[in-house]
């Protein structure tokens, strides 16, 4: 299944995509996509609907972020070994972790909005994991099992406020709106391989990130059981697993979002993001 929330901010309702890409409306059946509703048994009980006995929702509907009360957005930096290469930063011998604000959750389409005077925003493509069932010192062998489903995610970074400010990357990756996370949570049936996907990231039609999962250093399976060795994940929790080379930190020289610039990115199978960026005065 595809599951999205649509509608107005903090408003929006749940629905799914049927075979034609149209949004069907859920609501008649939950009252909306938040963590109770991931797991196993409650998505087995929505994949049994048959999406054409839902109402068909009216097209150019606004998206917000998937699931409603995500818990903790836990991020893993330098998973792709060429991007730690490009930041020079030392390639981690195990997963490198930083938190982002659940305030800076944002849906796919909404504007990206900079603080006055950023002048180093980025972006990062990646892979997000959401979980369905409380998760605590699981093996690796069976982590994905604790996995509702998959996102895309655009790790948003201010890299002034990350690197140049002291302390940890969250001050630089926590501003409002530096999370957005959809169009849609794809669950794991529809996913041949999650370690092949191919991820991308276009500033304004121009192509800098365009990788595959397959490069992760640590692989999604190999995080969910690394994380759950720290901290319970439960339910509605999101991990945003790494981004390839691209990043314009990364560029030569160096390429920074300005006001009006146009981001799209975008994984395999699992839809696109397009947001505009917008730098308060």
């Amino acid at each position: 299944m595809k599951l999205v929330r649509f509608g107005e901010r903090d408003r929006e309702l749940p629905g799914l995509l049927d075979a034609d890409g149209g949004i069907r409306d859920l609501s008649g059946h939950i009252a909306d996509l938040k963590p109770s509703e991931l797991q196993p048994q409650r998505l087995a009980a929505l994949a049994r609907i048959d999406p054409r006995t839902l109402p068909l929702v009216p097209p150019g509907q606004r998206l917000g972020v998937p699931v409603r009360g995500i818990g903790k957005i836990i991020c893993v930096g330098l998973n792709y070994r060429d991007h730690a290469a490009e930041t020079a930063m030392t390639v981690p011998t195990e997963p490198l972790l930083f938190m982002k604000a659940t305030t800076a959750l944002n849906g796919p389409t909404d504007p990206i909005v900079f603080p006055p005077g950023s002048r180093r925003g980025d972006w990062e493509v990646e892979l997000g994991a959401i979980i369905g069932q409380p998760a605590r010192e699981v093996p690796e062998s069976g982590a994905l099992d604790y996995v509702a489903g998959y996102c895309v995610t655009n790790d948003v970074s201010e890299r002034e406020l990350q690197l140049e400010h002291g302390g940890q990357w969250v001050k630089g990756k926590s501003n409002d709106t530096f999370a957005p996370v959809g169009p849609w949570l794809v669950t794991p049936d529809e996913i041949a391989d999650l370690q092949a996907l191919d991820l991308w990231t276009e500033v304004n039609g121009h192509r800098y990130q365009d990788g595959n999962t397959r490069d992760m250093i640590f692989g999604v399976a190999a995080l969910v059981s690394y994380i759950s060795r720290f901290m319970t994940l439960v339910p509605g929790d999101l991990i945003m697993t790494g981004t390839p080379p691209g990043v314009g930190l990364g560029q030569s020289p160096p390429v920074h979002l300005r006001d009006g610039d146009r981001v799209r990115v975008g994984i395999a199978g699992l839809g696109e993001q397009l947001q505009d960026v917008h730098v308060r005065v």
